[in-house]
């Protein structure tokens, strides 16, 4: 059993390689060259997987943080691992939100000359990417019981920025386009194009999975370590005031 743990352990970090390899062939090699923009839309491949994973990966750190506030003082163990959760699914939000923010820049800059442009949705995902470092920044800067606390609360008004990143380009006039998928009746990409952008969604996401799952056990390891040592020191503590 334990070696085929050992053997599942291995394998999905190949196979998200694997994906990732498989997606990048479709993007630069198979989907053909847009009509419109060339080979510049390529780089669509990996700026939708990005904001794809970005709000699945903050929607687990929402559920895991109202986990954690609704069983904190029923269920310690439960409620430790719902705060490790959210902190490894946060830390991929971002790195997700980052690199979204990123090929979007980049993306921008072929298109429209310029590296950023202060529309009302990059506006607000900048503002939502500061939000979530800001949340990453209390966990490494507030020590004591009351820390997971905050995050979780900070998490929950972080995620209320979501629905309005979404709806940017239909509430206001932006210069960002609105969306490819869902958009409209002119909404939408060449058949042709389809099977790279969705089988990079695919990798992406499973990369970031897998990822989530070696930076939680990470974390839960390291919150029980500090639990156990704390618990030590009070043993010793109390010892000491014995013999005293």
């Amino acid at each position: 059993m334990t070696r085929m743990f050992a053997i599942f352990r291995w394998l999905w970090p190949v196979l998200a390689v694997g994906l990732l390899v498989y997606g990048l062939d479709l993007a630069l090699l198979v989907s053909p060259v847009d009509a419109e923009q060339g080979n510049m839309m390529r780089i669509f491949y990996y700026h939708f997987p990005n904001w794809i994973a970005t709000f699945i990966f903050l929607s687990l750190n929402l559920g895991s943080s109202v986990v954690y506030l609704s069983v904190r003082d029923r269920n310690f163990e439960r409620a430790m691992k719902a705060d490790s959760f959210a902190l490894a699914s946060a830390e991929l939000g971002v790195l997700y939100c980052s690199l979204g923010l990123i090929t979007g820049s980049i993306w921008g800059r072929a298109a429209w000359g310029i590296w950023w442009t202060w529309d009302a949705r990059l506006t607000t995902t900048l503002i939502l990417w500061l939000i979530y470092v800001g949340y990453l920044y209390v966990r490494n800067s507030i020590t004591g019981e009351g820390m997971p606390v905050v995050s979780a609360v900070l998490a929950i008004f972080g995620f209320c920025d979501i629905p309005i990143v979404y709806m940017a380009t239909r509430w206001w006039r932006t210069q960002h386009p609105a969306p490819v998928f869902g958009g409209g009746p002119d909404s939408g990409i060449a058949p042709g194009m389809r099977s790279a952008v969705w089988w990079n969604v695919i990798a992406w996401v499973f990369w970031g999975l897998v990822m989530l799952k070696l930076r939680y056990g990470t974390e839960l390891r390291r919150q029980r370590r500090v639990l156990t040592e704390s618990f030590d020191d009070t043993s010793s503590h109390g010892l000491s005031d014995i013999h005293v």
